[in-house]
């Protein structure tokens, strides 16, 4: 017989009859399970602010579902007029939408390689849904959306490569309003993309460079979202050690995000001029392996000395960044699992972002807005001279042990074509997490996509 459960607030009128109020009022967590006159209730306990915020009902509604989820409960009632009464400061429509993302996002599991477990996921029903189906559905896109940058991020290596990753988005978007073209080796070496080519020489399967384009709205200014898709980085010959390294098959989270991005935009219908560029390499060791002290000559003329070769992100980023200059991109946003000093300055809960400080800011308040935080950090000219490098233009690392993460993005502003309104995000902090709770499992945080899609949206009204 299928476990069923309504969802109640802790004012409910049903609640206050029982002798439960009390201990409602004094626990801990959100919510509680109880048995009332033989039926099942989830009881939102109360607030400990006035006001809730959206991101906070996200949060909310994630821990009940994956609680429900966990305990194998097959279907939760909320009413909406119920949702409205427990959380009357908040405009109703955005409410429901904060609720049913938090939910679909709090249900996300990836069990594909485990043999004994099956996805399980409490079904949400909402009831009294008259003028809210909008903000349902829209609730669900936004999920869905973060989810796919989710299962991209947790794939293994051996399954997603440069080789089968261009086929994986194919698939993906055959059904959507986006164009996916995708450019091999040969191609590669044509549109002169050296730092691509020379990242990927150490690995077995051959690079990519894949280019998703969504025209919604061709009059809007055409935006680049580049996203760094380093399928798996040892580090090349400048090997990583020392510790576990299997979350380095996340180092494509920036790839996984502007995928994310457009697939959000096209279920959505937004009215925007984007295209997603994604550079594709896998990062080894070999016999014909990036060497440090190599030169790179780019296709806009810059050379790059090769200091580490586990500062690879950087090489692949410029040739997406050179590539919207070649398209007449207005906007360009980068964004990269770039540096672990990134994660050092700002933790596992907060991205930082570099360029235009108007667009910073804007960038700030859109990802307050919908959970996908990031900081602005400066673009110290000073510490520009730090990238001299003694036979080529610039070194792809910093020649002083500090600051890496605004040395980073000084090196990559120097790819920004002139004229062009630039942002880099770095989320190399943010890429995972490290517990399960609320709305985010205990692996890829599929950040990036909503922050995109609606900076996106946000430019182009």
């Amino acid at each position: 017989m299928p476990v069923k459960t309504n969802i109640l607030f802790s004012g409910n009128k049903l609640i206050h009859k029982t002798a439960i109020t009390e201990y409602m009022e004094n626990g801990n967590g959100d919510f509680i399970p109880v048995w009332v006159d033989g039926k099942f209730y989830t009881v939102i306990r109360p607030f400990k602010k006035k006001k809730m915020t959206y991101e906070e009902i996200r949060h909310l509604a994630g821990g009940i579902a994956r609680h429900l989820s966990s305990q194998k409960v097959d279907v939760a009632f909320l009413s909406i007029d119920e949702l409205s009464r427990g959380i009357p400061s908040l405009e109703k429509g955005e409410t429901v939408r904060a609720f049913v993302e938090g939910w679909h996002l709090g249900s996300y599991q990836f069990f594909t390689y485990k043999s004994e477990k099956t996805p399980f996921q409490t079904k949400l029903e909402l009831e009294d849904c008259e003028n809210v189906g909008p903000f349902i559905l829209d609730g669900r896109i936004r999920a869905e959306a973060v989810s796919f940058s989710r299962d991209l991020m947790n794939e293994v290596p051996n399954v997603l490569n440069p080789e089968t990753f261009p086929e994986v988005l194919q698939e993906a978007f055959e059904n959507e309003k986006v164009e996916v073209h995708i450019f091999r080796k040969k191609q590669l070496e044509k549109m002169e993309m050296h730092g691509l080519l020379a990242v990927n020489r150490g690995s077995k399967y051959d690079p990519a460079f894949v280019e998703l384009t969504y025209r919604g709205d061709e009059s809007k200014p055409l935006i680049a979202l580049v996203g760094k898709g380093v399928t798996f980085d040892t580090g090349g010959i400048s090997l990583k050690r020392g510790r576990d390294i299997s979350d380095m098959r996340m180092d494509m989270g920036g790839a996984a995000a502007v995928a994310g991005a457009m697939k959000l935009l096209a279920l959505s219908g937004a009215k925007v001029n984007v295209t997603a560029l994604i550079p594709m390499v896998e990062n080894m060791p070999g016999n014909s392996s990036l060497l440090p002290s190599e030169v790179i000559r780019y296709k806009n003329g810059l050379t790059v000395q090769v200091g580490n070769t586990d500062a690879e992100g950087r090489l692949i980023l410029a040739d997406g960044i050179i590539r919207a200059g070649d398209m007449g991109a207005e906007y360009i946003v980068d964004i990269a699992t770039l540096t672990g000093a990134v994660a050092n300055a700002l933790g596992s809960k907060i991205a930082g972002v570099f360029g235009s400080e108007e667009l910073s800011v804007q960038l700030k308040r859109i990802g307050e807005r919908n959970g996908d935080r990031v900081w602005p950090l400066p673009l110290v000219d000073e510490y520009d001279r730090y990238l001299d490098s003694d036979y080529a233009d610039l070194c792809n690392i910093s020649s002083k042990g500090e600051a890496g993460a605004i040395t980073a993005a000084l090196f990559l502003r120097r790819f920004v074509p002139e004229g062009a309104n630039w942002l880099h995000v770095d989320m190399a902090g943010v890429m995972e997490s490290s517990n399960a709770t609320s709305y985010y499992p205990k692996s890829a945080t599929g950040f990036g996509a909503r922050l995109l899609a609606d900076f996106s949206v946000e430019i182009s009204s």
